[in-house]
């Protein structure tokens, strides 16, 4: 018999499941280890924020240019004219040149970072300016104006064709958005910023019915009558009206002229006569009217809720409204009773923070609820309802809370940032997420992380840039007393013309 072992059968077997469970066992914990290492091993005092890739125009010896979000110089301060970046997220910047300012004629086109041309196969490209009612500008974001053998057309910041050039003109609806005029043999047309066709070129003018576009566009036919029609291409009131007022309540309309008026709801096909002087807005089923310089407030069906007594009236929510006389603001209802007295300087209602603030001085505000009680007075310094907080400055400090006025750490709403501004005898510095120093406290004044990682800090009256790593960019030497805001790309600040955009040195 041979001496090698034989399997009877009665011995053990080796348990497959149990060898895996091992393994698998010894792989987590060599993988625990290494991640463990690494962390030993990492820069754990790194506060470098990794901005998003922007682009924003600057400006120095009299030439224009373009940096990104780190402050490096993109293209160098070179062209006689303001550069137009539409989208500050895309590589693409209009240029103008060849400009006679006694013809008014220029050229323009689009370059990239590369100062490479785009777009070539049209003879002039254009940004798409707009402004609001405060005479802001801004731009269409999403598409460009171009121009080939003298018509117009739209294509998207790729260069794809959403129109073609066939149109006379061109042109935005001031203060609203996605809604462009077109004009094709002296009729004009509606079309959206991605290149649909809303209205025909078949109406003598087109505007919007509100600033909303979403409540419909006024038109106005050859004959001269004025209709409404909807983003949908159904007409929502007929072209038959001499005149239709400038607001819009659900299914509602006023027409007509001062002072005679109808209400037109076309839900119930109800009309109503009104007489008044104006027409200012329908909220909530109810309308602001006008009678001389005073404002009231009459119900849908023409009933005078509140008689034409108040300088001003604005809806807020609800029943409500900021009323003004001999230039102090307050809150009253439709009953006309006093809900917040009438002695603000200036109030104002941000509803998608559900916050009142008024100023009495000028200088602090009083921060009031939705049921009009004062919760916080200081200097408001922001109120950002994007990300839920407020920002106030009470004795030279910055405190922050969130929209139920609960006082919040910097740290806890900046979740973005690196650098979090902190304050200690009377000095500012700055810490990481974790409460660590990591700029110390020698500045008088200084203001949080902005989006592109920088700081600004002042110092002797004087103001500087710091980068997320803590490295002086700019030595304090700015004095910066006529800018409205303080804000630094590199060593580029923004000029004092913060509607203008652009930053200098």
């Amino acid at each position: 018999m041979g001496k090698g072992k034989r399997y009877n059968g009665s011995e053990q077997k080796l348990n497959i499941k149990k060898v895996i469970a091992v393994i698998i066992t010894l792989l987590v914990v060599v993988m625990f280890i290494a991640i463990i290492v690494k962390i030993i091993n990492s820069d754990d005092t790194s506060t470098e924020k990794k901005p998003a890739l922007a682009y924003y125009v600057v400006y120095d010896n009299q030439k224009w240019g373009v940096i990104n979000s780190s402050g490096e110089t993109i293209i160098n301060p070179s062209y006689d004219e303001m550069i137009i970046i539409p989208n500050k997220e895309r590589d693409v910047f209009i240029v103008t040149y060849n400009v006679d300012y006694t013809n008014n004629t220029y050229e323009s086109k689009a370059v990239n970072s590369k100062k490479q041309d785009l777009f070539t196969n049209y003879d002039k490209v254009e940004a798409i300016q707009n402004y609001d009612r405060n005479n802001n500008i801004w731009y269409e974001t999403s598409c460009l104006k171009v121009q080939k053998d003298g018509k117009y057309g739209l294509i998207d910041m790729a260069g794809n064709e959403l129109l073609s050039p066939q149109y006379d003109d061109i042109t935005p609806i001031i203060g609203v958005t996605q809604s462009l005029v077109t004009t094709l043999n002296g009729q004009k047309g509606l079309v959206s910023t991605t290149g649909s066709v809303i209205i025909d070129n078949q109406y003598a003018e087109i505007t919007t019915l509100t600033d909303n576009y979403e409540d419909g566009y006024l038109v106005r036919n050859s004959d001269g009558n004025y209709g409404v029609i909807g983003t949908n291409k159904r007409e929502l009131l007929p072209i038959e009206y001499s005149n239709i007022e400038h607001v819009y309540g659900t299914n509602t309309y006023i027409v007509g002229t001062s002072p005679n008026y109808q209400i037109i709801n076309t839900s119930n096909d109800q009309t109503t006569s009104i007489s008044y002087d104006g027409v200012k807005s329908i909220n909530n089923g109810n309308i602001i009217v006008q009678r001389g310089d005073q404002y009231g407030i009459i119900s849908s069906t023409g009933e005078e809720l509140v008689a034409p007594q108040y300088d001003s009236l604005e809806y807020i929510f609800q029943n409500y409204y900021i009323a003004s006389n001999d230039g102090k603001y307050g809150v009253i209802n439709t009953n006309n009773e006093v809900q917040v007295e009438l002695k603000y300087n200036y109030l104002t209602y941000i509803s998608t923070a559900s916050i009142l603030q008024g100023e009495t001085d000028g200088v602090e505000s009083d921060l009031l609820d939705t049921s009009f009680a004062v919760r916080l007075t200081g200097i408001v310094s922001e109120i950002n309802t994007n990300r839920g907080y407020l920002k106030l400055r009470t004795d030279s400090d910055y405190e922050y809370y969130n929209f139920r006025f609960e006082k919040v750490s910097n740290r806890t709403v900046l979740t973005d940032n690196t650098l979090f501004l902190d304050k200690k005898d009377g000095k500012y510095g700055y810490v990481d997420k974790n409460g660590v120093v990591v700029i110390n406290y020698v500045y008088d004044d200084a203001l949080e992380q902005n989006a592109s990682g920088f700081v600004a800090v002042k110092k002797d009256g004087k103001w500087g840039a710091i980068n997320s790593r803590g490295e002086t960019v700019v030595e304090p030497t700015y004095t910066l007393d006529n800018n409205t805001v303080i804000d630094f790309i590199g060593e580029w600040h923004l000029a004092e013309d913060t509607n203008a955009g652009y930053y200098t040195k």
